[in-house]
């Protein structure tokens, strides 16, 4: 039996345009909807010291960014649920597969996340085919 391992998908709301609390607000209160999801082992605050660069803190977090650790076979679940919430804000995220490997994606429309959700999982088939190899 093959065991899928995790993903690690970092989500960017840094573009809804909210004033730096708003945008605070809005990402805490979707955290434990995310951590609800089939497939998120686990969902939390991209704390300051893991912070990419030109990035806003506020209490020891990134503004707008979360991170969610998603068993890769469940990841169509999380792109439902990001594109139920937010399927018409423009939202960022970044696909790190198990390997290292990263691809960024970005959607503002259910079509948008649908074609990321392609993507996603073509990468991460990808990277489960070369490990068979």
């Amino acid at each position: 039996m093959v065991t899928q391992s995790n993903a690690q998908v970092t989500i960017s709301l840094t573009e809804l345009g909210l004033d730096d609390e708003d945008l605070q607000t809005t990402v805490q209160n979707l955290l434990p909807q995310l951590r609800e999801v089939d497939g998120v082992e686990d969902a939390d605050l991209v704390a300051v010291e893991n912070a990419p660069k030109n990035t806003k803190a506020l209490g020891g977090f990134v503004l707008g960014l979360l991170n969610a650790q998603v068993n890769a076979a469940n990841i169509k679940t999380l792109f439902k649920f990001l594109g139920d919430r937010l399927g018409n804000k423009p939202i960022k995220m970044v696909l790190k597969a198990p390997d290292g490997r990263e691809l960024n994606l970005e959607a503002s429309s259910r079509e948008e996340f649908e074609f990321a959700f392609q993507k996603a999982q073509d990468f991460l088939n990808n990277t489960a085919n070369s490990k068979d190899e």
